[in-house]
């Protein structure tokens, strides 16, 4: 591009002055136009970034918060309960682990006598923090008089930050549907503005005049967990009282749920592709009913029994199946308004 510039540049210039590589012409507007070039590439990296569509990242999310007021949502950090073994006092932040070295730490100072129940916090945020059942069973650093420690129940609530993907979503949302005086944009603007919630269905007058009922879902697009509900309520009218101490107007009574789970097993027998095993082709199953699900949240009246059965086929080590049912039959399964489809057991028999 640079030649180009210097070219246009001297072809500007009479002839009756040395233009040749070396002559005092050329060498001056030699570097100018290397300069220039500089300057249009900085021009086009700019004038790309006119697009919502180019940015990412710190761009992007400062880009959408100037234009609507959204802000991109952070991770949150999984929480639950560990069970300790021993007598003396958990401080709060002293640590605990898994295995494979996600550490928890105390929310909570307290004396405990044999055994004890600790609230607990993932101590980095996302959704690693989200393990199983007895999967915390290390102290990191011993704490004196204990001996053992697990979580009885899975921990949960750990989202990772808000996608580009996603944001950008909410962020068509906002201009596309226009959130005016409680409309129903709005109150989808207020719910999913909540950390760990990832979609939400507004009812309106769903118990009478002024009721509104707001369902959500979270980021995994499976029910919203108590304390996410919780907070969403707060935020949208505090103690459902319609008295506008929240976001919604005075006089919206608003109550706010979690989207009810309706369980789809999956039963079928499959041809696998040679050298797979039968574990591997289920997990894959397992994996890609589970992506099929979320993607259909909130979004699809029913499970696609067809779609299902494209969603076996096209996993990886599946050949062929038969004999498909969903919940023991054979049609679409209808998920109601205040419903989301979560996967519950998938079972594969080499036919």
């Amino acid at each position: 591009m640079a030649g180009e510039i210097l070219t246009a540049m001297l072809a500007a210039i009479s002839n009756t002055y040395d233009k040749r590589e070396g002559s005092f012409v050329f060498d001056a507007l030699a570097p100018v136009a290397e300069q220039l070039e500089l300057m249009e590439l900085d021009i086009a990296g700019v004038s790309g970034l006119m697009s919502i569509e180019n940015l990412s990242g710190d761009m992007l999310a400062q880009r959408v918060k100037e234009r609507t007021g959204i802000n991109r949502k952070v991770a949150t950090h999984a929480k639950g309960f560990v069970t300790v073994v021993g007598t003396g006092t958990i401080n709060q932040g002293d640590l605990f682990e898994t295995a494979s070295g996600i550490q928890f730490r105390a929310m909570e100072t307290k004396a405990v006598t044999v055994s004890g129940s600790i609230a607990v916090e993932a101590v980095a945020a996302g959704a690693t923090g989200n393990v199983p059942a007895a999967a915390i069973t290390m102290f990191p650093v011993t704490l004196a008089g204990f001996t053992a420690v697990t979580n009885p129940e899975e921990t949960q609530d750990g989202f990772d930050a808000e996608s580009d993907l996603d944001l950008l979503s909410r962020y068509y949302e906002h201009i596309r549907t226009p959130v005016t005086s409680g409309n129903k944009a709005h109150y989808l603007n207020w719910a999913k503005s909540i950390p760990g919630v990832g979609d939400a269905r507004v009812i309106p007058l769903w118990a009478g005049n002024n009721t509104v009922k707001v369902v959500i879902i979270d980021s995994n697009k499976g029910p919203a967990s108590e304390p996410i509900v919780a907070e969403a309520q707060a935020y949208i009218d505090p103690g459902v009282t319609g008295l506008g101490n929240g976001a919604a107007p005075i006089g919206a009574i608003v109550t706010v749920a979690s989207a009810d789970a309706l369980t789809v097993n999956v039963e079928a027998n499959v041809a696998l592709v040679q050298g797979y095993t039968l574990d591997q082709a289920t997990t894959a199953v397992i994996d890609r009913l589970e992506l099929c699900l979320r993607e259909a949240a909130f979004g699809e009246t029913s499970v696609s029994y067809a779609k299902v059965g494209a969603t076996i086929v096209g996993s990886e080590g599946i050949a062929d199946y038969t004999s498909l049912t969903v919940n023991g039959g054979t049609t679409n399964l209808s998920v109601g308004t205040e419903e989301v489809a979560v996967l519950g057991t998938v079972t594969l028999h080499v036919a």
